[in-house]
């Protein structure tokens, strides 16, 4: 197991440090001026050579790359050119909002799809199963921007069960003001016994994070069904059967472990899916996360936003798959052998 996590370790520092090199690369393509952005487009020579001094602009590329490894480990990841803030300030505090939204959705996604693609292996090419299959195929297949504004307009604007937009009711600020501690509304509403955030903000969670878990629920009861057929037709399947267990108890007791190893991929994949996906579902709901962030800084060419928030992405994504290895090589010893 040592060997097994010095290996994944290995590897996970090698893709960042290819992720911080095209990150700086892509940096470097993005059309106009960081100096003129920062400085502004009435900016005189002066302040134009200020602003490219002050962000290293006119050093040769090699030493550019050098001191954007350094800021980064130091902490510094540049200062946003609209915000006039640190970028890590500004990602420490628009992030928590979309891992809030991201993770509800996820142990969503998680909590339907597998126990759906189970329902679907064990009642394979009948009713059950064909419906899972008809509703993942259209749960993968929706794009997520317009399910959003379906679901916004039917269960917000119409039926008015669930709020339209916002994180919480925004009187809440005046009646209940929050203490913030965490950034995560719903860690931070709990921990402080703040009841009337903590209510609002889980009945404006509701229908963004379903739509945000449609996509990752989809693949995963896919994933969950295809692995449990194939793990059904294995030799220890085949002998438990053999010793009088039900198909049901094969399922649950001998394939669902080992049909686990390809969905724990699968989630890791489909979490730096719904980060992104959550973009969009962050605009359509006015959801305060990195999506707004994200926008504002494609908006006004803010390069070393636009940099930061796609290294966190990438990140996110490496850290992700670092947690399924070591969770597979502990769901399924074979896994340490790759």
């Amino acid at each position: 197991m040592v060997r097994y996590l010095a290996h994944r370790l290995g590897q996970a520092a090698l893709v960042v440090a290819g992720v911080i090199a095209l990150t700086f690369v892509v940096t470097r393509l993005v059309p106009g001026d960081p100096a003129v952005a920062y400085a502004g487009p009435k900016a005189g020579p002066a302040e134009l050579a200020a602003a490219r001094a002050r962000f290293g602009l006119d050093d040769p590329a090699p030493v550019q790359l050098l001191h954007y490894v350094r800021d980064l480990f130091s902490g510094d990841w540049g200062t946003s050119l609209h915000t006039r803030q640190p970028v890590a300030h500004d990602l420490a505090t628009a992030f928590p909002a979309s891992l809030e939204l991201v993770g509800t959705a996820l142990l969503v996604a998680v909590v339907v799809g597998v126990p759906v693609g189970g329902l679907a292996a064990r009642y394979r090419g009948r009713g059950p199963d064909l419906t899972v299959r008809v509703s993942s195929v259209l749960a993968v297949s929706v794009p997520v921007f317009w399910l959003a504004l379906a679901v916004q307009t039917v269960f917000a604007s119409n039926l008015r069960w669930f709020p339209v937009a916002g994180e919480y009711a925004s009187g809440l600020d005046t009646t209940s003001p929050l203490h913030v501690y965490t950034n995560i509304t719903v860690v931070d509403a709990a921990l402080t016994g703040n009841w009337p955030i903590l209510t609002s903000t889980l009945g404006h969670l509701v229908l963004p994070a379903l739509v945000v878990a449609a996509y990752p629920a989809g693949l995963i009861a896919q994933m969950t069904r295809a692995a449990l057929i194939e793990e059904a037709g294995q030799d220890h399947t085949r002998m438990a059967r053999a010793l009088g267990f039900g198909e049901t108890a094969v399922l649950t007791r001998f394939a669902l472990r080992p049909a686990l190893n390809p969905v724990l991929s699968l989630i890791a994949l489909v979490f730096a899916y719904a980060v992104v996906n959550g973009f969009l579902v962050e605009a359509v709901f006015n959801w305060p996360g990195l999506g707004r962030y994200a926008a504002d800084s494609i908006r006004s060419l803010d390069t070393p936003a636009i940099a930061g928030v796609t290294l966190l992405v990438a990140l996110l994504y490496v850290v992700a798959n670092l947690v399924v290895d070591l969770l597979q090589g502990v769901v399924d010893p074979r896994a340490r052998t790759r």
